[in-house]
């Protein structure tokens, strides 16, 4: 234990009697001599003027925008007191030495990880976390995949953006695995065993290289979007092609984004409402819009009663994220027959082989 005890970050303010009730279980809270704030989001930080007015340590740190960003959250003298620490600094904790490394946009501008060298632990806060609830603690003690699917979607819903950062913040991170026995993240699991793979793992989405995977989002109002999703989706797993198939009233935003990290084709379907987007639709697109996927090329369907509309939307929402359209959209009247169900076949094997193209993968069919 350090001769300076010292708190690193808080939790939301709901959670203060548990974070106190959990601190007593080591050591009495009034022994606490540093509060550190690695992170102003309030899942990190909601209960730290609460925490500080309790504590009273000697000293509260933040990085130098986490004071700033900490001011406009909380209106405190506590958190006025707090002070700025420059990128690289070491803070003396009598018997050891905690190190900080700013990574501003890791996913806030105010971020930043604290390294303990001596125990070889790196706190990353948001970096390298799962969203996942469990009474396991560590890596080692869950399934790989499970993991591995669980990082994922944290990554391609709160650091996707940020992708050109996280390549650079990531890099650098693994240079300090030789001293880095432990990765303890503000979320999920601690990492023990698997800290290079889950590194890789980073530079990898980061990256976003396409794959032979196609991921296919509808929804429907009668059915006939669905019947076309299906064809399609037929169409390029004939070509080759790994389909995900997602209705989206009946998938989360989040599962959205995290199934396209890993794919090359976005393929999106809807009726025609309103001369537009079924809502449905229109809430996914807007979602993966802000998350900035990379890399992926699309297509659009969808079918209409008197009035289109729904299919030029949907391509010019496809271009807005920055996906390529490369084909032209399939629009059917009411309900698609033989013939049409065939075209859409067809349209899937196309998209099948101009992935394969995208993804430099030779077509064996040609």
């Amino acid at each position: 234990m350090a001769e300076k005890i010292t708190l690193v970050d808080t939790v939301k303010k709901d959670f203060h009697e548990e974070l106190m009730s959990r601190i007593r279980s080591v050591v009495d809270p009034e022994k606490i001599d540093i509060v550190v704030s690695l992170h102003a989001e309030m899942d990190h930080s909601g209960c730290l003027p609460q925490v500080i007015k309790e504590v009273k340590p000697s000293k509260t740190y933040s990085s130098i925008v986490g004071k700033e960003t900490l001011a406009t959250h909380f209106y405190e003298p506590e958190i006025a007191d707090i002070i700025a620490l420059p990128d690289g600094s070491t803070l003396d904790l009598g018997n050891m030495q905690l190190e900080f490394l700013h990574t501003a946009m890791v996913h806030w501008p105010d971020s930043m990880m604290g390294i303990l060298r001596c125990d070889g632990v790196l706190f990353s806060q948001d970096g390298f976390g799962l969203h996942i609830a469990t009474s396991q603690r560590f890596d080692d003690e869950l399934p790989l995949h499970d993991l591995e699917r669980a990082a994922a979607a944290y990554y391609a819903n709160i650091l996707l953006p940020f992708a050109h950062i996280m390549t650079k913040a990531t890099t650098k991170l693994k240079s300090l695995l030789p001293d880095v026995k432990m990765i303890v993240p503000s979320h999920g699991p601690m990492w023990r065993t698997n800290r290079e793979w889950i590194m890789d793992k980073y530079l990898q989405w980061s990256a976003q290289k396409p794959t032979l995977k196609a991921v296919v989002l509808y929804d429907t109002m009668w059915g006939s979007v669905d019947k076309m999703a299906r064809a399609i989706a037929d169409g390029m797993a004939q070509g080759g092609v790994e389909v995900r198939l997602m209705r989206a009233r009946e998938n989360y935003r989040s599962d959205v984004i995290a199934e396209l990290l890993t794919a090359g084709a976005f393929v999106v379907g809807s009726s025609t409402l309103n001369r537009g987007l079924l809502p449905t639709i229109a809430d996914k697109l807007q979602y993966v819009k802000g998350l900035k996927p990379k890399k992926k090329i699309g297509a659009a369907f969808g079918s209409y009663g008197w009035g289109g509309g729904a299919t030029k939307q949907l391509e010019q929402q496809l271009k807005d994220i920055g996906i390529k359209v490369v084909a032209d959209a399939i629009n059917i009247n009411y309900v698609p027959n033989g013939d049409a169900l065939g075209q859409c076949r067809e349209s899937g094997l196309r998209l099948a082989a101009a992935l394969k193209q995208h993804c430099g993968v030779p077509d064996s069919r040609l």
